[in-house]
């Protein structure tokens, strides 16, 4: 098979969460186990960091693979979904995994996986996990796809864990109440483990994380509890500066409300590992946040796209995330003469919760990605309008950005999210190549 053929293979024999929602959503481990003891239990071979979390749990995750990798380490990160290409969620020192991989692995295990109908996720954490073992890496970052105790990645025990907040997200799966979701995020808390908890706003959050900290035998820390920064704030240039208080100035490349939030996480994260016996040069932190993309290929957090008009798209998709994004929409209202929105999102996320947090004084162009889980752009404005919402119906995002175009002003700003898939659809027509 081509690489073409190979995930035209992947994406029709297989579900996929990430176009099909619910029908593809498979919990437990027992087929995760199944691959990983039919491939000698890879992810033995090297050492994992396992991040879970609602929001920021890719930035998080990026951002310590960068400090590793510049730590003089081979480090591994295992991400989802990608955003243009399938090869994104796996990579090694940034480097993509290889399309002739891709295409070995599923030609030499498709007759062993094909009767245990493993879901897409599982069988990519599996060729993930084969991946990191033959490239020799010393570490793997891996993020957690959906949720923590049943996730396909938690055949792992890492030397740490990693849950950056809770907010309410992918209730149908994980429970309607914060505590619920905790729970399963928890899940990830594993015997002699150290666990590091970025954020926890509400007590009952914090006394899950402690209990499934006692039940597992293993001690967590609280990241907000510690003051890791004594300022931040951002700058004109659209980076972060961070005065840590034991690493000094700090420059943080991704843009971007939340990212001060994601940054004491990832410090935080950092202290553990180092007094667990992981070399991590002050250096390495400085060049880690500063060139995290680079080093990373990470997309789609703030990122700007173009200037005059200013296009700038984010993966934020629920709650947690628009109660950031909205401040930051705010100051680019006063910043600039008039915001554009480029929005649509996926029909099993708390749609009007969002719908509530986006800018009113924006215009709008509502649309939908190219996923079975789009809700269709005019029933996704029909909800905008009740919102107080105002703009024009766009079938599809490369429409959308189209008309977008044609219409902002030079000094003028584009936002371009709701969902990730959204973005996706959106990154190809200003990424070339």
């Amino acid at each position: 098979m081509t690489y073409e053929e190979t995930l035209h293979y992947l994406y029709t024999s297989i579900p996929v969460f990430q176009n099909a929602g619910p029908s593809a959503y498979k919990p437990g481990l027992g087929t995760s186990i199944a691959l990983d003891d039919y491939l000698g239990n890879p992810h033995k071979a090297y050492k994992t960091i396992h991040v879970a979390g609602t929001n920021g749990k890719g930035s998080v995750s990026h951002l310590l693979a960068a400090i590793l990798r510049q730590s003089g380490y081979k480090v591994g990160l295992y991400t989802s979904p990608h955003l243009i290409d399938f090869r994104e969620r796996i990579r090694v020192n940034g480097q993509k995994i290889s399309q002739e991989y891709v295409i070995d692995f599923v030609e030499r295990h498709r007759s062993f996986f094909e009767p245990l109908h493993p879901s897409f996720f599982e069988l990519t954490s599996s060729m993930a996990f084969d991946y990191f073992r033959t490239e020799e890496v010393d570490y793997a970052v891996i993020e957690v796809g959906l949720g923590g105790r049943l996730d396909s990645t938690n055949i792992i025990t890492p030397i740490l864990s990693v849950i950056t907040n809770i907010s309410l997200d992918h209730t149908q799966f994980l429970g309607d109440t914060v505590e619920k979701i905790a729970f399963e995020k928890a899940g990830i808390i594993k015997k002699d483990v150290p666990a590091l908890i970025g954020e926890a706003d509400h007590h009952s959050v914090a006394q899950v994380f402690l209990d499934a900290a006692d039940k597992a035998g293993t001690q967590v820390l609280f990241a907000q509890d510690k003051e890791y920064l004594k300022e931040s704030y951002l700058t004109e240039t659209g980076k972060w500066h961070l005065d840590s208080t034991e690493y000094g100035q700090l420059s943080g490349q991704l843009g971007g409300v939340v990212q001060f939030r994601n940054a004491t996480t990832v410090l935080g994260a950092i202290d553990l590992l180092k007094a667990s016996g992981v070399n991590i040069p002050v250096e390495a932190i400085r060049e880690g946040f500063e060139h995290v993309v680079e080093l990373t290929g990470l997309m789609g957090r703030w990122q700007v796209l173009q200037e005059s008009p200013k296009v700038v798209c984010d993966t934020g998709h629920n709650v947690g995330g628009w109660q950031y994004l909205n401040i930051q929409l705010e100051e680019e209202i006063t910043q600039h003469k008039q915001l554009y929105m480029i929005v649509g999102m996926v029909n099993d996320k708390d749609i009007n919760g969002v719908l509530e947090l986006m800018p009113k004084e924006a215009f709008y162009f509502f649309t939908q990605a190219s996923v079975q889980r789009a809700m269709p752009a005019k029933d996704f404005a029909a909800l905008a309008i009740r919102h107080g919402l105002s703009g024009v119906v766009c079938n599809s995002v490369p429409e959308a950005v189209e008309k977008a175009l044609a219409r902002a002003g030079q000094n003028d700003t584009i936002f371009i999210g709701g969902s990730t898939f959204v973005v996706a659809d959106a990154l190809p027509l200003f990424i070339k190549g």
